[in-house]
């Protein structure tokens, strides 16, 4: 059965078994190296390199697995795993770009990438622009004549912004410039970016993709006429491979088994989202909420075209830090944790947590305000989680 013919909840079951077994259940292989058996050693000699077993920095036939799930997910060409969200978005971007080169990025963007735009990236000689990616004119200001790369996220963390991204991709294509976008929170059973056109979809497959909160693992995904078709590989061998990124066979497997069950997951997760959203804006605590589903919502307009369901992630905002904490440090069957997109719903103060290193005034800048409070919602049955926020909101 050709799975492109299927609905996106059955591509996450189905996957054709392996002839020799004709297990449902996809096996792990456990093995760091593989034997040169037969003629392997002279295939190798000869240039083979994905074709055959060599190790497992290299590949393994798990991770090859996993990744041939993910490009149908994600509607690409091609993918190719990492050791981390991180790992996807740092090789992806060392495959593209060199010495020289300028990047035009949100300025509103997960920590850890705004710091290795800010403070990692220029030590190879690359120079970064930030702008607000809703804005396209101040998307086209920001382009040079070294501009190669054009970088924001589907749902802003944690502020959920949502940029236009069919006029951002007009933009950029005109000029040559490849268009990223990390996915992660919106993961592809909200959001297929390749659809409206971006060249390379990042993502943390460790939260909605793998689902579960016991794995770590990334994903690159290509579909793109700027890029060369072999691009994907190029980078496998020629940077991962040398930069070490690699995904474990172990990881793999779970991430696998995780897709399976993606479509099923986030639909709850989203609807519960959305109550939950709805529910906090009526609440006399509560300043505000970014919630890309409500008519609020800034961005409203760009989260009808662009997003299924509106996502599972949202954020709100309290008087101050200190009642958020004192909010989350209440909390009883939500979860005071890092990371999102598992089963359970977990919460975090983006400002004080992931973004704490981030200066007060970069932060503002972001629109990480005084007081947020980030919430990545799970499967519970909506009345318990809604009753454990209003006894926590006190």
């Amino acid at each position: 059965m050709s799975s492109k013919k299927l609905d996106f909840a059955s591509q996450a079951v189905f996957y054709e078994p392996e002839p020799e077994s004709q297990s449902i259940s996809y096996p792990i292989y456990m093995s760091a190296n593989f034997q040169y058996g037969g003629d392997i050693y002279d295939q190798i000699v000869a240039g083979a390199r994905k074709e055959v077993n060599i190790y497992s920095r290299c590949g393994n036939p798990t991770e090859y697995k996993f990744e041939e799930h993910v490009a149908r997910l994600t509607g690409a060409d091609g993918c190719l795993a990492t050791a981390s969200g991180m790992a996807a978005i740092s090789h992806a971007l060392f495959g593209i770009l060199k010495a020289g080169d300028h990047i035009v990025t949100d300025i509103t963007t997960y920590s850890s990438t705004h710091e290795f735009f800010d403070h990692r990236i220029g030590d190879f000689g690359i120079t970064v622009s930030f702008v607000d990616t809703t804005d396209p004119v101040q998307v086209e200001r920001a382009f040079n004549d070294r501009t190669k790369v054009l970088y924001f996220e589907a749902l802003a963390n944690p502020t959920m912004k949502v940029p236009p991204m069919k006029a951002l991709v007009e933009l950029a294509h005109q000029r040559g410039i490849v268009v990223v976008c990390d996915n992660t929170f919106a993961s592809p059973a909200v959001c297929q970016p390749h659809a409206f056109g971006v060249d390379v979809v990042v993502e943390s497959a460790t939260k909605f993709i793998g689902g579960h909160n016991d794995a770590v693992g990334g994903v690159i995904t290509q579909r793109s006429d700027l890029l060369p078709a072999d691009w994907l590989e190029d980078v496998r061998w020629n940077t991962l491979n040398k930069l070490g990124g690699a995904l474990s066979p172990f990881n793999a497997w779970l991430l696998l088994r995780g897709a399976q069950t993606l479509a099923l997951r986030v639909e709850k997760q989203c609807a519960n989202a959305a109550a939950l959203a709805r529910y906090l804006e009526t609440h006399p605590k509560v300043k505000r909420v970014f919630y890309p589903g409500l008519e609020s919502h800034p961005n409203h307009e760009n989260a009808k075209a662009q997003l299924r369901n509106f996502g599972a992630m949202l954020s709100f905002q309290v008087e101050n830090e200190e009642y958020g904490v004192q909010v989350l440090k209440r909390l009883q069957l939500c979860c005071f944790a890092a990371s999102l997109g598992g089963l359970r719903t977990t919460t975090q103060l983006p400002g004080t947590m992931a973004f704490l290193d981030i200066p007060s005034q970069e932060r503002e800048a972001m629109g990480i305000v005084d007081g947020l409070v980030r919430f990545s919602v799970g499967i519970e049955h909506i009345d318990d989680i809604i009753a454990d926020v209003a006894q926590a909101l006190g």
